[in-house]
C-alpha cells in the first residue's frame, strides 16, 4: 500500500482555534522572551543563561522561556536561585514560558516561579520524575570504614531525597494537585500536557 499523496496547499498544522489566538494577545510580552534558553540543562546553559540576563533590560517584567529534556538538577537549582533572588531584590515581575518540553530538571527550574507566572505554548508537556542516582559501592578495608562508606552513601540518598521534595513542593505551590499525587506518579514519569497543566492550575495559560 502506498503513502496517499500531499496535498500541497494544506497544512500539516492544525488550524490555532481562535481563543488560541485570543489568549496569546492577552499576553504580548511572550512572543519575545528576553532569555530563551534549549538543549541540555548543564553548565553551558548556565553561562548562556547568565549572559542573557546581563543583555535583559534591567527593569520591567522579564520572561523565560525554555525548552528541554533534562539534564543536570543542581544547575537547574542554580539558574532558579538567580530568579528568586532577582525576583526578591529588584521586586521584578519575571515570568516562565515553557516550549515543547519542559522535562525533568526544565520542571525544576519551572518550580521557582509562582503557578501564576507560568505559561506553556500550546501542545507542549511537562515531564515530572524522580531523582535518579546511579553508583556503584564497592567494600575493602576494615568493617567500620565499610560501615561509614555505607553510611555515607544513604546519607546522600537520604539528602536527595528532601531536596527532591522541596522541588515537587515549590512546583505545586499554589495549584490544584497534591503532594501525594506527585509521589504518586512521578516514579513512573508524569508527563502534562499544556491544557491538563492549565487545568490543574500547574500553569496560568497556554498560548
Amino acid at each position: 500500500m502506498t503513502d496517499a499523496p500531499i496535498d500541497p496547499t494544506t497544512s500539516a498544522l492544525e488550524p490555532i482555534a481562535e481563543h488560541d489566538q485570543n489568549r496569546a494577545i492577552r499576553y504580548p510580552l511572550l512572543c519575545q522572551p528576553h532569555v530563551l534558553l534549549s538543549g541540555t540543562v548543564d553548565h553551558a546553559m548556565y553561562r548562556s543563561f547568565r549572559e542573557q540576563l546581563a543583555a535583559a533590560p534591567a527593569t520591567g517584567t522579564l520572561v523565560i522561556a525554555i525548552s528541554t529534556l533534562g539534564g543536570d538538577p543542581e544547575v537547574a537549582r542554580l539558574m532558579a536561585d538567580d530568579v528568586r533572588l532577582m525576583r526578591h531584590y529588584d521586586d521584578r515581575e519575571i515570568l516562565f514560558l515553557g516550549k515543547v518540553a519542559v522535562y525533568s530538571a526544565g520542571a525544576t527550574f519551572m518550580a521557582a516561579f509562582a503557578a501564576d507566572k507560568r505559561f506553556l505554548t500550546r501542545g507542549t508537556r511537562i515531564m515530572i520524575h524522580e531523582r535518579i542516582l546511579t553508583k556503584t559501592v564497592e567494600l575493602s578495608g576494615p568493617l567500620a570504614s565499610c560501615t561509614a562508606g555505607l553510611k555515607a552513601v544513604l546519607h546522600e540518598i537520604e539528602e536527595s531525597m528532601r531536596i527532591e521534595e522541596e522541588g515537587f513542593r515549590g512546583l505545586i505551590a499554589g495549584t490544584r494537585i497534591a503532594l501525594d499525587e506527585v509521589r504518586r506518579r512521578a516514579p513512573e514519569n508524569w508527563y502534562v500536557e499544556a491544557e491538563e497543566a492549565r487545568s490543574l492550575g500547574l500553569v496560568l495559560d497556554v498560548i
